[in-house]
């Protein structure tokens, strides 16, 4: 892909295998925006069903010719294949053609390079391309020729063909990206254990591209007093958010958490992409909890949302609590916010929903607090303190043996603290203590 110029027209091509028009209506559609996130517009599109795509031409004879006379006809300078390519249907559509062949890896292949910002993604980025590319090296008749004869050991390698070197040269670049990629791959690992001992509960954001991650990340940061410096990149596009972002949130009970967003998935995402950005994807598996987000003002939701849990399975995301978000309900005419089981409707964008999102989130990872009356001596001041800052404090109260804090606060600090206790109780239990004094 490297030296190649995304133009600005194109026709997309696709195969209707499965029979379903409907999908593969979806399909073309979702190919025509990814076109658009490189800068190519689409002025024509080819479909054929067939029971299997045609393994030298992807497409047969008949539809080839149809797909000249309309390259010929929209002045097409590129065509854009809804699948994978072989390295043979590339060389075979290129010389049949006389133009240049693109197929869906290449192109989010090619976005993901575009919006890669950090140093990790860029480098996920190119050892995925540079894999893709490992395979599809065709060199020319002159270019195969022997590069040198000679004999003896002082000429040993100069026999080898041009494309044996370029081949050797990607492997080479492959071997020390990845050894690059590794060492930011142990940063990341040794940042995720210092939070582990924190014992911060993590909530992350996952789900199908362009459903909104980006702006619910921002609409819960801003509702708990987050400056926007805090915000992440959000744009109505796809692969927005290629980086994981992880921001702290503290409510209002100071009972506080890690909220990450995460690169969202699409259709026939690229293995050789998941692959790479299998590190990456890793803070999701490590999470308390999952927000998956879904653009309920979508057609297709139910299958992104179907598509998303395969994949979170195929990278080792399994039993971890999970809320459905169904975003963008103000442009779906469906009732909002509403709650239903582990279903939330609601809007990112009007920030309407984003209380009653958090108040779910609050209920599945703080469910190990409970209510507690402590008595702390005057000389134990900075225990009053801790809890202050990492509890919720319903009453402080002084009294003459020392100050009676009434707190919802985790278990494991009851522990710590427990030779402080007068009493407790789970807050959320039927009958839990109460204090004629709390207002």
């Amino acid at each position: 892909m490297e030296g190649k110029v995304m133009r600005k027209k194109a026709v997309i091509v696709g195969v209707n295998i499965k029979g379903n028009d409907e999908e593969l209506e979806y399909s073309m559609q979702e190919l025509g925006n990814l076109a658009a996130a490189c800068g190519i517009e689409t002025t024509g599109e080819v479909t054929q069903n067939l029971n299997r795509v045609n393994q030298g031409s992807y497409i047969g004879t008949g539809k080839l010719n149809e797909l000249k006379s309309m390259v010929e006809k929209e002045d097409a300078d590129t065509i854009i294949f809804d699948d994978e390519l072989t390295p043979s249907q590339i060389r075979n559509l290129e010389a049949e053609l006389d133009l240049e062949v693109v197929d869906r890896t290449m192109l989010i292949l090619e976005i993901f390079a575009k919006r890669a910002k950090t140093r990790e993604s860029k480098l996920q980025v190119e050892v995925a391309r540079l894999k893709y590319m490992l395979p599809r090296l065709i060199g020319s008749r002159e270019s195969l020729g022997r590069q040198g004869g000679g004999s003896g050991l002082k000429n040993r390698g100069a026999g080898e063909t041009k494309l044996e070197l370029d081949r050797r040269k990607i492997e080479e670049k492959i071997s020390q990206l990845s050894k690059e990629l590794e060492d930011l791959v142990n940063q990341r690992k040794l940042q995720r254990e210092k939070r582990a001992k924190n014992e911060i509960p993590i909530v992350s954001l996952v789900g199908y591209t362009n459903a909104g991650k980006s702006t619910m990340m921002n609409a819960v940061l801003e509702s708990f007093n987050q400056g926007k410096d805090k915000h992440v990149f959000e744009k109505d596009m796809l692969f927005a958010t290629l980086e994981t972002s992880v921001r702290k949130v503290k409510l209002d009970t100071n009972q506080t958490f890690l909220l990450t967003d995460t690169v969202g998935f699409i259709k026939k995402l690229p293995h050789h992409l998941v692959k790479a950005f299998r590190s990456t994807l890793e803070e999701v598996s490590e999470a308390n909890l999952l927000i998956h987000v879904i653009d309920v003002s979508n057609p297709e939701h139910e299958k992104k949302r179907k598509l998303t849990n395969e994949i979170l399975v195929e990278i080792g995301v399994m039993d971890i609590p999970v809320i459905y978000a169904y975003n963008k309900a103000d442009l779906a005419d469906r009732k909002y916010p509403f709650i239903e089981d582990n279903h939330v409707y609601l809007s990112a964008g009007e920030k309407v929903g984003v209380n009653e999102l958090t108040s779910m989130i609050s209920e599945h990872i703080f469910n190990d607090y409970v209510r507690c009356e402590f008595l702390i001596p005057y000389s134990d001041g900075q225990v009053v303190s801790y809890f202050n800052e990492r509890a919720h404090v319903l009453l402080e109260d002084y009294e003459a043996e020392g100050t009676r804090l009434v707190v919802e606060c985790r278990e494991a600090d009851r522990e710590k603290y427990d030779q402080y206790v007068i009493n407790a109780k789970n807050p959320n239990e039927k009958g839990s203590v109460t204090y004629d004094t709390v207002e």
